[in-house]
């Protein structure tokens, strides 16, 4: 099994709806995001995917969400954004956008801080 990887980042806002504690405030956080994407085989070219099509791709989901109040982006106008929603909102949005037959997604990691993240896989 081959895997590639990229990493991009986004800036936003959100507050966490019914949390007890400082998080429940508006605050705002520089996302780092790593997605990950898995072939057993390899293309012509001897590529997982073109690292190109794959910023491209994700560049355009990020784009959704950076530098906005992510209470008032869907679907976070009914969840709370947190990493974990995040990073499942993430891997569907390039699941669609980048997988084939022999491509996937396989992982999605979004870090809130130097030292907190979450990860999405199926």
């Amino acid at each position: 099994m081959y895997e590639v990887t990229i990493e991009t980042s986004f800036s936003s806002a959100h507050n966490i709806r019914g949390y007890n504690g400082a998080c429940e405030n508006l605050h705002g956080h520089n996302w780092k995001v790593l997605v990950t994407v898995r072939s057993a085989e390899l293309d012509s070219l001897g590529m997982v995917i073109d690292f190109k099509k794959l910023k491209a791709e994700t560049k355009k989901a990020v784009e959704r969400l950076d530098h906005k109040y992510l209470n008032d982006v869907p679907p976070f106008d009914k969840i709370n954004a947190t990493a974990e929603n995040i990073a499942g909102f993430l891997f569907a949005q390039l699941s669609r956008a980048v997988n084939t037959d022999g491509v996937k997604v396989s992982r999605m990691r979004v870090w809130e801080s130097d030292t907190s993240m979450a990860e999405y896989y199926e």
